[in-house]
C-alpha cells in the first residue's frame, strides 16, 4: 500500500499501520556502478516488501538524496549536509506523526544516513516524550540482514561496503546494463591499525573521521570482479526477508508507559 497514492480524507483510515520511509542517497560508487545504486536497492526492497505487507504497512516515496558529504571529494555526487539531512528527516517524522501515526520506520540503504537518521529519531522521541505509543525506528538492510547475510555461501565478503561485491551484484540482477563489470575494482589506501579498519570488511573498536577519497581511490570497497546477478538475487531475497519480519513484529509493539 503506497502513502502517497492514497487521499488525505483516508488517512484516518490508516493511521494505526506502520508507515514506512525509505532513505537512500546518490553518490559515487566507484567506476563501474551508478550513482543511485544505494537508492535503486532500497527501492527494490521495499517495493518487494510492500507486496508482502499489504494491510499492515504504508510506503512512502523513497527520499533519494542523502548524507554523503563524505563522497564529495568524487565529482557528481549529490548531498545533503548532515544538519540539513537531519532537519529533513525530523520535518517527515513530524508530519506523519502530526496525522496521528505512531509507528514510523526509516528503512535506509546508504550508510552515510546511519548517524543523522539516529540524531533525527531521538531529536524527535524527545519532543513527544507524552506519546508512549509512538515507536520510530531506523533499520539499514545491510545491517538488519547481517547475519543471515553472512551466512549465505558463495560470497567472498560476508558484509556490505561500499560498491563491494553485495551491492555490485544487486544491480547485476536489477539493472545489469548500469554496470560496467571492465572496471569493476576495489582500492583501499593501506592504513595498519589493531583499531580501525578503513575498508569496513570488520567491525572496527573506534570512529576515525575521514573522506572517501582519502580511503580508497577507485571509490569502492571489497571485490565487486566477483559479482553476479544470481548473488544479487539471493541478496535480496534475504534483505526482504528481515524487512518484512521487523515490520510485522514492529506493527505489534506495544504502549510503553512509565513505571
Amino acid at each position: 500500500m503506497h502513502y502517497g497514492e492514497r487521499l488525505w480524507t483516508e488517512t484516518k483510515d490508516f493511521v494505526g499501520k506502520v508507515v514506512v520511509v525509505p532513505i537512500g542517497s546518490l553518490e559515487q560508487h566507484g567506476h563501474h556502478l551508478p550513482m543511485l545504486t544505494d537508492s535503486m536497492i532500497g527501492a527494490e526492497i521495499a517495493r518487494r516488501a510492500e507486496a508482502e505487507l499489504a494491510g499492515i504497512a504504508l510506503f512512502t516515496p523513497l527520499l533519494w538524496v542523502g548524507a554523503s558529504d563524505h563522497h564529495l571529494g568524487f565529482k557528481g555526487t549529490i548531498s545533503l549536509s548532515n544538519n540539513t539531512y537531519i532537519s529533513v528527516l525530523v520535518e517527515i517524522l513530524e508530519s506523519l506523526i502530526s496525522a496521528g501515526h505512531r509507528r514510523i520506520l526509516l528503512l535506509n540503504s546508504h550508510g552515510g544516513n546511519i548517524i543523522p537518521g539516529r540524531m533525527a529519531l531521538y531529536d524527535v522521541q524527545l519532543r513527544h516524550r507524552d506519546k508512549p505509543d509512538l515507536w520510530l525506528s531506523l533499520a539499514t538492510w545491510f545491517t538488519l540482514a547481517a547475519p543471515q547475510i553472512a551466512a549465505l555461501e558463495g560470497l567472498a565478503q560476508k558484509l556490505v561496503t561500499h560498491a563491494c561485491e553485495l551491492e555490485t551484484s544487486m544491480i547485476l540482477h536489477l539493472r545489469p546494463e548500469l554496470v560496467r563489470m571492465d572496471v569493476a575494482i576495489g582500492t583501499t589506501i593501506p592504513i595498519d591499525s589493531a583499531f580501525w579498519t578503513p575498508d569496513f570488511t570488520s567491525p572496527s573498536r573506534v570512529d576515525v573521521a575521514r573522506a572517501f577519497d582519502q580511503l580508497s581511490v577507485s571509490g569502492a570497497f571489497g571485490h565487486p570482479e566477483v559479482s553476479t546477478a544470481e548473488k544479487g538475487e539471493l541478496l535480496f531475497d534475504t534483505a526482504v526477508k528481515e524487512t518484512v519480519a521487523f515490520v510485522r513484529e514492529f506493527a505489534a509493539w506495544k504502549p510503553v508507559e512509565p513505571q
